[in-house]
């Protein structure tokens, strides 16, 4: 994968969490809550004003504030970081944290809060959507990585610009 296509992937995975909100939101409020698994997993639909968990809540500014501040990181470190095969797990972590927030700040300034709909009533786990999945699995992924796969001096590209190919 070339870095180029990055954006385009960032694009796809937005299109797809918006596609999903959207759907949400167009026939869980006229309809109600809908199990998929009876009393584990159900469609049902939220208008989070806050962040993760309902932390935070109507705090707008700050959200889209420090979204910017985490896309301007990424994009540095996502440029920064060499083009190569040994390099594309944390490419793709980055462009799904991208996405995550990205699809996230879309409905803060559209709406002025995030749909949710999925919610694991088993476990009674707060009510979440496709952008927080991307996220949450891509920054578990990463610390996965910086642990046990990469070693420190293959990261040195984010401090002193350093493309080294490996």
């Amino acid at each position: 994968m070339k870095k180029k296509f990055g954006v385009i992937w960032v694009i796809l995975l937005v299109v797809l969490d918006q596609i999903t909100k959207y759907v949400a939101q167009s026939y869980l409020v006229a309809n109600g809550p809908v199990d998929v698994i009876k009393n584990v997993f159900q469609f049902h639909y939220l208008e989070n004003t806050g962040i993760a968990f309902g932390l935070f809540k109507e705090k707008f500014a700050f959200f889209v504030v420090t979204t910017i501040i985490i896309l301007a990181v990424i994009g540095y470190i996502y440029y920064k970081m060499p083009d190569t095969k040994r390099y594309r797990p944390l490419q793709f972590c980055l462009i799904f944290i991208a996405a995550g927030a990205v699809g996230n700040m879309i409905d803060r300034i559209v709406n002025n809060y995030v749909i949710d709909f999925l919610y694991f009533k088993l476990i009674d786990f707060p009510i979440f959507n496709v952008a927080d999945c991307y996220v949450t699995c891509a920054v578990a992924v990463l610390f996965v990585l910086l642990l046990f796969v990469y070693k420190d001096e293959e990261l040195t590209f984010i401090q002193k610009g350093n493309k080294k190919e490996r």
